[in-house]
């Protein structure tokens, strides 16, 4: 397989809906506020949506926008501005008019870059602004203004193969994204380290072939990433928030069953003590009536030796509270996951959890997800609860990824920010081991490497759907805004309903989704 970084990459139309989530419609458009434009109104600052006739006469909306010319001095957004807003690619990176597909290729990455950038710009002042230490208010905004700069003229030297421009950037960024700095400036260095991955595999233009993968956080076991992964489920409210919602809809369809089964996907990432189940178990030792008398779970992974550990715990927790627990595991990989691998036992109800795992099995081609939810359709489940992040970081083009995932984990890093002050090492700690290796799988891998393929909720509405699953819509808004005001430690997490979801977002950003499916 090519790597993404040949030209092929700019040339695939077929999953235009897909590429880079952006909702491109003009009432999207118009409600995009942008508190800290009045900054830029000296410089003529000015934004104007238009339409023109393009290609196969299809109206397509484009943006403009005109850096300031004391930001763009420093650092230009395309590495060379023009003065009517448009995204000049001369200069280091040479001309590229001679590479083809250019005007499918320029139109995508100037509507992306012109979309985003604004919100991305939005998202670091504000939390350089939120920042507990620093200089003025208007210091730490320019501050945060020129990262984004800097970060997206990095990324597109990045795109464009420009290693000599691509590394000077690094190097500026090296030097001001510290890692226990403000919010921002601890995303820019996880963000630069992604680019910096990306750049080592650059190849020049016309070879084939594919660098060294950039390993998952969960490839390899380590006390380091092991630990993290535990602090983000102690700290940040997205798993356990997962596991409520999860257990809610699970206990509904359990509900007067004396025979019940979960099959739980990836076993929550491998979580030590099954917290999940604890809770459970709990919940149909005490449920009105008599508890089941049976529960079954498999857990299905490759952390065989994890898994052991929990059932023994999970089963000696449950013989406490009189529930009988049989535990098994089944060690598989989701894409060469049977039917046959999961034992089902006649009379019993059936439901399968999956809390961040589907998405890696998300690829190019559709067909090991679609494989997976056919295994899954074949079990015959009363329910599929499905938990995935809500962001669009699964487009085939890597400057819409870059900014998607920029504003998605600019949100989550400024949450940890209002949770933890500045040089806690736990802090340090999720987000060097957890969230930066994710955003080093989204930035430098492509093909089969790239297992962060986070899609939104719309987008997995539609993969079920095609699958044959029918929405069980999710009806405990009122459930989640209680537990939500129980167990988060600070202000500025939301819930929101979406079509049937719930969504959990940091400041209205949408951060997780969950549904719930049957067949």
């Amino acid at each position: 397989m090519a790597h993404g970084f040949l030209p092929n990459e700019f040339d695939n139309t077929e999953r235009i809906d897909e590429m880079i989530g952006l909702d491109l419609t003009l009432s999207a458009m118009a409600f995009c506020s942008y508190p800290f434009m009045p900054l830029m109104a000296d410089n003529e600052a000015g934004w104007s949506v238009h339409f023109s006739e393009e290609t196969r006469d299809t109206k397509r909306l484009r943006r403009t926008i005109s850096i300031p010319e004391s930001i763009g001095n420093t650092s230009s957004v395309s590495s060379g501005g023009n003065s009517d807003g448009s995204m000049s690619r001369s200069g280091s990176t040479g001309s590229l008019n001679s590479v083809p597909g250019l005007h499918f290729r320029d139109h995508i990455l100037t509507l992306t870059r012109r979309y985003l950038a604004a919100e991305a710009v939005d998202e670091a002042a504000a939390a350089m602004a939120n920042s507990e230490e620093g200089g003025t208010e208007e210091d730490e905004t320019a501050e945060g203004m020129r990262l984004v700069q800097l970060l997206i003229a990095c990324a597109e030297a990045v795109a464009c193969r420009d290693k000599s421009h691509a590394s000077a950037l690094l190097s500026e960024l090296r030097a001001d994204a510290l890692v226990f700095g403000s919010s921002f400036q601890r995303v820019s260095s996880c963000f630069a380290q992604g680019l910096a991955d990306r750049l080592a595999l650059v190849q020049p233009i016309g070879t084939v072939g594919r660098g060294a993968p950039v390993m998952n956080i969960m490839d390899i076991e380590s006390d380091k990433k092991e630990e993290a992964l535990l602090l983000v489920y102690e700290i940040c409210p997205h798993i356990q928030f997962a596991h409520f919602v999860a257990n809610s809809s699970i206990l509904e369809a359990f509900e007067g069953e004396s025979f019940v089964h979960v099959v739980d996907l990836g076993m929550t990432l491998g979580l030590p003590h099954g917290h999940q189940w604890r809770h459970l178990i709990q919940s149909l030792a005490n449920r009105a009536g008599k508890p089941p008398c049976r529960l079954r779970i498999t857990a299905v992974g490759l952390s065989v030796g994890k898994f052991h550990i929990i059932g023994q715990e999970l089963k000696a927790y449950a013989k406490e509270l009189g529930i009988n627990l049989e535990f098994s595991i089944v060690e598989s990989n989701l894409e060469n996951l049977r039917p046959e691998d999961i034992k089902v036992v006649d009379g019993e109800v059936l439901v399968v959890n999956s809390i961040l795992q589907l998405h890696c099995v998300v690829k190019e081609s559709r067909g090991a997800l679609n494989s997976v939810l056919q295994m899954i359709h074949e079990l015959s489940p009363k329910i599929l609860v499905l938990v995935e992040q809500d962001s669009s970081h699964n487009g085939p083009f890597f400057l819409g990824r870059f900014m998607e995932a920029l504003h998605y984990y600019s949100a989550i890093f400024d949450s940890l920010d209002a949770v933890l002050p500045r040089y806690d090492t736990r802090r340090a700690k999720m987000e060097q081991f957890y969230f930066a290796e994710e955003i080093k799988n989204i930035l430098s891998c492509e093909g089969p490497d790239r297992v962060e393929r986070h899609e939104r909720v719309d987008q997995w509405r539609r993969r079920m759907s095609r699958a044959g699953f029918q929405a069980a819509p999710l009806r405990m808004m009122s459930q989640a805004k209680q537990w939500l005001g129980k167990n988060t430690v600070c202000e500025g997490y939301t819930v929101m309903e979406d079509k049937g979801c719930l969504v959990l977002g940091w400041k209205s950003k949408p951060i997780v989704a969950a549904s719930c499916w049957k067949y």
